[in-house]
């Protein structure tokens, strides 16, 4: 069994040959599978790809691709997938965190008829900041459907072909392949796995980043929110009507009360503000049809390393 392992690679060229080391290591120990390592960097600013590059120098089995800019993780997983030959397809960190053995669980569970498995980790050793944001974003991908209750997600995943070949098929330049797959199917599992210390560096992942992974689970595939700004804007036009209302009888009963300047400007800057709201909601759909329409790549290559000519890609609509 052919297996590909896609790893997204920045800022790792103290941690990749360690990663590859003991990936190598661990296929040597299971007969009946072979390895294809895919390594993606991702406009990485050091000498990542000259690293990659000397490892497809040692090993015919790597496949190395630089990206012409830094697109993000989800870009980096999205561009592996054109050279990903493999029965099954691995997805692996590049800081070592994720342990090489680990990949033959995760195989068997494919085995057993399941399209996507996913690491599921007890206890992670990541930064506060980072398990609160993956929470966060993890509770909104399930509120909006787009991620299983009761399963954990995590970048440490392996797909079945047939959910590698569906994704291949995905060309939104907000690429989001996993929630994608939610979509495709309900064939997914996890396996429980140790999670480890970082072998170098720290995470690249910043606020901003994070919270753009949010508003791609909000948006990318589905309408919920906009349903929600209906259900915000009625019930502010119900609120406008019970404040009218109340004023009038207020007036009815006492015909000196002044007007009240206070709670006009307070309702007024209340209703304006769920407006913008709103407006900033469906802007966020329209901005996001117009990129897609624009044909817009979800990344361009620059170069690889040990790919056959004819599955070379340059961009990726």
């Amino acid at each position: 069994m052919l297996v590909s392992v896609c790893i997204p690679c920045y800022r790792s060229a103290q941690t990749l040959p360690a990663v590859v080391k003991e990936i190598r290591e661990a296929f040597a120990k299971h007969e009946g599978y072979d390895y294809q390592l895919i390594l993606v960097s991702d406009g990485s600013p050091d000498d990542t790809y000259d690293v990659i590059c000397a490892l497809c120098k040692e090993d015919a089995h790597i496949v190395g691709v630089e990206l012409s800019r830094n697109y993000g993780q989800a870009a980096a997983k999205q561009a592996a997938l054109a050279y990903a030959d493999g029965d099954a397809v691995v997805y692996m960190d590049d800081d070592g965190q994720h342990p090489a053995e680990g990949i033959f669980p995760m195989l068997d569970k494919l085995a057993e008829g399941y399209d996507v498995v996913y690491a599921q980790f007890p206890q992670k050793h990541h930064s506060w900041f980072k398990r609160t944001c993956s929470r966060l974003y993890q509770a909104v991908a399930a509120w909006m459907g787009n991620r299983p209750r009761g399963i954990a997600v995590s970048s440490f995943t392996a797909w079945s072909r047939m959910a590698v070949d569906a994704a291949k098929n995905y060309h939104s330049p907000f690429p989001a392949a996993g929630l994608y797959l939610n979509r495709i199917t309900t064939r997914i599992a996890n396996v429980p796995m140790e999670h480890r210390d970082r072998l170098a560096g720290k995470s690249n992942y910043s606020l901003k980043r994070l919270l753009a992974l949010t508003v791609t689970a909000l948006t990318n595939f589905s309408i919920v929110p906009l349903r929600m700004a209906s259900v915000v804007g009625v019930l502010t036009a119900v609120f406008g009507f019970l404040v009218a209302v109340i004023m009038v009888i207020r007036k009815l009963l006492n015909a000196h009360i002044a007007a009240g300047y206070t709670t006009s400007i307070a309702v007024q800057c209340f209703i304006g503000g769920v407006i913008m709201m709103m407006l900033g909601i469906l802007g966020e759909y329209v901005g996001r049809i117009f990129m897609t329409v624009s044909d817009l790549p979800q990344y361009t290559v620059r170069r690889t390393e040990n790919a056959p000519a004819a599955e070379k890609k340059e961009d990726k609509a």
